[in-house]
């Protein structure tokens, strides 16, 4: 018993150590944006959001490496996730990722995650309609993870990744980590979650692009006035988010079983705000979801979310899930994810 306590007040130290040691949040100032890399905010997963984004102590299906790697630990079998995103501005987003479960050895997986914006024209000061050129956008996320129940109520996960964006012919690459944590509480149907997400390097935009023709001394005539140089970009820092939530399952028989979450947020780039969910499933075939984001923060255009679930047996033990999600998003209206998910 002694060894778990120390396992468990060893995570939670260095959860809390890492975030606030790496954040430098001012209470008063709210640092929006000024991360790299903000497609790293964007909830992966149908149920997790329909359920208002309050699943860090659910993270029960391979949307987990995005809430929280350590739940990967509960899925059992192998299990495979599709996810798509309808984003704001005709933006999209697709998430694939699977998961393999060893038994006594963990859970190992993957998840990739890339952007669609389109082909946008290229304008110039003396071109505003466009040069005849396109150019376009892309934002890519590559991931390992792995989780292990070190006891029966306590489970960490780690989820190392690889960050790509680009504009035109600038690129920047980055390097983070994900850590989470889960713990069944002796109190009944709740479960204590954690996790640190985007821990890692700073991100710099190079390339062709910032190539221009420099003059060093405007006031010489006869000097070359067209000397090749690059514009300086600075770095910037990922979007570090640290997430402690609750979840419980008052009524959990055979038929009918429910669930209620809420998330405590501190990210590194806003105030800190909540999240609150539920879920009711019939029979484990029909869930109904509906939550509320950003509770308590300032001027967010982010509401209330629904969504639905259906889950399929096949042949066997092969079963497919259908998800559906719709989140308010205010003024800039609203955005729809389909999650389609199988395990066997």
């Amino acid at each position: 018993m002694k060894f778990r306590l120390l396992i468990i007040l060893f995570a939670l130290v260095l959860i809390s150590s890492t975030t606030f040691c790496q954040s430098d949040f001012v209470s008063n100032v709210s640092k929006k944006g000024t991360t790299a890399a903000p497609f790293l905010e964007i909830g992966q997963g149908a149920k997790a959001t329909a359920m208002g984004s309050a699943f860090v102590a659910v993270s029960d299906d391979q949307s987990a490496f995005f809430w929280n790697p350590a739940g990967l630990a509960k899925i059992d079998g192998v299990g495979i996730m599709f996810d798509h995103t309808n984003w704001i501005a005709d933006i999209a987003y697709n998430y694939i990722a699977a998961s393999y479960n060893m038994g006594g050895m963990g859970t190992i997986g993957f998840s990739f995650t890339s952007s669609s914006y389109g082909d946008m024209k290229v304008t110039t000061v003396d071109a505003p309609e466009g040069t005849g050129q396109v150019f376009t956008a892309s934002d890519i996320a590559f991931s390992i993870g792995y989780a292990i129940n070190l006891t029966d109520n306590f489970s960490i996960g780690f989820n190392p990744k690889i960050i790509y964006q680009s504009i035109w012919e600038d690129n920047a690459v980055g390097f983070a980590m994900d850590i989470g944590t889960l713990y069944k509480t002796p109190f009944d149907g709740i479960v204590l979650g954690m996790s640190v997400s985007n821990f890692g390097t700073k991100m710099q935009m190079q390339g062709n692009t910032s190539l221009v023709t420099y003059d060093p001394d405007l006031n010489t005539s006869g000097n070359n006035g067209k000397i090749p140089a690059y514009l300086s970009t600075d770095y910037w820092s990922l979007p570090l988010i640290f997430r402690v939530g609750l979840s419980y399952c008052p009524i959990s028989t055979e038929k009918h079983k429910v669930t209620i979450a809420v998330d405590a947020l501190h990210p590194s780039d806003n105030y800190e705000s909540l999240n609150v969910g539920g879920e009711y499933v019939f029979d484990d075939l029909i869930a109904i979801r509906g939550g509320y984001k950003s509770l308590f923060l300032t001027d967010s255009e982010e509401r209330f979310s629904l969504g639905f679930g259906l889950k399929q047996i096949l042949l066997g033990n092969i079963a497919i899930h259908l998800d559906y999600a719709y989140q308010d998003f205010g003024r800039l209206k609203d955005y729809q994810k389909f999650t389609v998910g199988i395990t066997f």
